[in-house]
């Protein structure tokens, strides 16, 4: 363990100066979309007719009955839409969680917006299934910002980074409870080691059909890539994600949320079609690759999340 001390270090102390401060998520391009409760609509067809029909059992028979969003190198580049279109799309709420633990008297003030106890990650995730929200995956979204996919009522994408254990241990369970799915951005050099997520972990996540991301060997911060650095941060990764998964790996989150237009074309050309950054402003010449995000803080009740999500997208 004590050879990742350096890259836990880095990584805290760059969090304080990330692109998305929680308590500021409503910075940048943030802009509200209608009301999901007053247009949103659900699909019956979906649903037995014993189904329940409001609350969290009617989302999680929903989800159950979700399809999938089609794989991106099936739609033709004649009919997805041009920058300015996917840009003028209304965005997704997509929620960035990390540490899922308890708060200890180590952790300092900064910290605790990254750590989220797990009683409130629990209440929050009830709140989304309560209120009527249904996950989406990155094909999903993907199809809707290209063509103007439908989408289900209310959709939420529900993101981890960092390959923490307390994803599998806690939020896979938690999320299972509604049918839910998640989003989880692996960094490598953490796999396998205490605290963290094991290779067979992984597998067994995507096996269930949540999308397994890329979120760069040890979290080196994508604008300062020279030399080598794209290989050992985003090539080898990648193929240990495809190893273990079987499936190829479409999606990247930049670490801290920070990006550079340099880094699109060399994402581009390995293969990924879209990367998540956090609550600054997209790129409007490519907003695919510059996908928001907020975290959602430890700080935050599940009414507090709710206002930030309709405020921040």
């Amino acid at each position: 363990m004590k050879n990742l001390f350096p890259v836990a270090a880095v990584v805290a102390a760059t969090l304080s100066l990330a692109a998305c401060d929680s308590k500021t998520a409503t910075t940048g391009e943030a802009r509200t979309t209608p009301d999901a409760e007053a247009t949103g609509k659900t699909d019956s067809a979906k649903i037995d007719e014993t189904a329940p029909t409001s609350g969290t059992a009617a989302v999680a028979a929903e989800e159950a009955n979700a399809k999938p969003g089609p794989d991106p190198s099936t739609i033709p580049a004649a009919k997805a839409s041009d920058a300015a279109a996917i840009y003028a799309r209304p965005q997704i709420p997509i929620l960035c969680y990390h540490q899922i633990r308890d708060w200890t008297a180590r952790d300092s003030k900064g910290a605790k917006d990254y750590i989220i106890p797990i009683a409130q990650f629990k209440a929050q995730i009830k709140m989304l299934a309560d209120s009527g929200y249904h996950t989406i995956q990155p094909d999903q979204l993907y199809a809707y910002l290209t063509t103007g996919a439908k989408l289900p009522s209310k959709p939420v994408m529900l993101t981890f980074d960092d390959t923490d254990l307390d994803q599998f241990t806690i939020a896979r369970p938690t999320l299972a409870q509604y049918g839910y799915k998640g989003v989880y951005f692996v960094m490598t050099v953490s796999l396998g080691r205490p605290h963290y997520m094991t290779k067979a972990m992984v597998k067994q996540l995507s096996d269930e059909g949540n999308q397994i991301g890329s979120h760069t060997w040890d979290h080196h911060n994508v604008k300062k890539y020279q030399g080598k650095d794209w290989e050992t941060q985003i090539d080898k990764p990648t193929k240990t994600l495809e190893d273990i998964t079987g499936k190829k790996i479409k999606y990247f989150a930049y670490p801290f949320g920070l990006w550079n237009t340099q880094a699109f074309p060399e994402l581009k050309k390995r293969g990924f079609v879209a990367a998540f950054s956090l609550a600054e402003k997209r790129d409007q010449q490519d907003p695919l690759f510059t996908i928001r995000r907020i975290i959602a803080s430890g700080y935050w009740s599940p009414r507090t999340l709710h206002n930030n999500m309709v405020q921040s997208f």
